[in-house]
């Protein structure tokens, strides 16, 4: 089992500890998933996140070459910006999801935990006489995550107040070299924190200490997320789904969608022309069992539609929530369905996302 370099302090804080992509990760601590994910609303939740993969591309036609490898637009991503996007395969489907900053000389990936590996070997395989393809070892990421994250974060960066969303920026927090990107995975304001393994344990300790800062496990990063109408790759997203399938059409460039060249793209554009038989949808249950992952969705008459992908309490939305895929008929909001709940049926309707409304910085 991996451990991230913030593995001790876990357990000095109390935290449950479980196996997560192949490292000891913190499931909860002694204040609970519930009152996590409440804090984080209201205050500030610090998260590690060092299991993901930091990566460096270097070479003068990097945006370029990943261009081959994803549907974005990374050749008009402009200096200090960072932007969402997907790897995708040739079937159109997704190999994982990443965020991808422009940072002058190179570009910067965070890629998810239990797909970092394939993801640097497809890299080399693919961008090989290309790009130099660099895993950063050595550095932690920490999340800063709530609407007191920008008041706490300027204490340290005073221009971390200022940034815009889906920016990066390099600076000092106390002496240590960091990059700062204004973004999460909670639907609030905050930011990711790439540091050198060695001071992490110090910088998370600095953040923790502030008034308002919690440390937050795993458990409150998904229902988080969940309640914020995000996807977890494996779960929402898989090498069976396509962007379009899973409402991710934003993420296809203008200029991609006229030129292609990414892995699927022609059952992606095919796709965006003519629609799709299947499509994520958000699903409110009506009463107050939780759906869980994999809890078959039907109509009204018990005709299969689809099938939950992740579900669960969402503490701020104050009742179970869930998504999933359904036929495309019945993906309109309102629409009546049924969970097939420990066998039984109950009644449901398929909702808009995401289910708490997304508090980022526009500034």
């Amino acid at each position: 089992m991996l451990t991230t370099p913030l593995h001790a302090l876990h357990v000095e804080l109390g935290a449950k500890m479980v196996p997560f992509a192949g490292y000891d990760m913190p499931v909860q601590y002694p204040l609970g998933i519930l009152k996590e994910h409440l804090h984080t609303r209201t205050a500030a939740g610090l998260f590690d996140v060092s299991h993901m993969g930091q990566v460096r591309l270097t070479g003068p036609d990097a945006a370029a070459a990943l261009e081959t490898l994803v549907p974005g637009d990374i050749q008009g991503l402009a200096l200090g910006r960072t932007r969402y996007s997907l790897f995708t395969n040739e079937q159109g489907g997704v190999l994982d999801d990443l965020m991808i900053s422009n940072r002058g000389d190179h570009l910067f990936l965070v890629v998810n935990a239990a797909c970092k590996e394939a993801d640097i070997a497809h890299l080399r395989e693919r961008l090989a006489g290309r790009v130099e393809v660099e895993y950063l070892a050595d550095r932690a990421l920490l999340a800063l995550q709530g609407p007191r994250a920008a008041e706490v974060l300027a204490r340290f960066v005073p221009q971390a107040e200022t940034m815009k969303f889906m920016s990066i920026i390099e600076a000092d927090f106390r002496g240590v070299p960091v990059l700062i990107t204004r973004s999460g995975y909670t639907g609030e304001d905050g930011y990711e924190i790439s540091i050198p393994n060695l001071l992490a344990d110090t910088t998370a300790r600095l953040l923790l200490a502030e008034e308002g800062v919690e440390p937050i496990g795993l458990g409150a990063r998904d229902s988080l997320r969940l309640e914020a109408g995000l996807c977890l790759y494996g779960h929402d997203i898989d090498t069976t789904t396509t962007p379009v399938e899973a409402g991710l059409n934003w993420v296809i460039g203008k200029r991609r969608r006229a030129e292609g060249g990414f892995p699927g793209a022609d059952v992606i554009l095919g796709q965006l022309a003519n629609g799709t038989t299947r499509r994520r949808v958000g699903i409110r249950p009506d009463g107050k069992a939780p759906a869980r992952e994999h809890t078959q969705v039907t109509d009204p008459s018990g005709a299969p539609l689809g099938e939950v992908t992740s579900g669960g309490f969402g503490p701020s939305a104050n009742g179970p929530i869930a998504m999933g895929y359904v036929a495309t008929e019945a993906a309109a909001p309102g629409t009546p369905v049924h969970l097939m709940v420990r066998g039984k049926p109950m009644p449901a309707k398929v909702v808009e996302m995401p289910f708490v409304a997304q508090r980022y910085y526009r500034g």
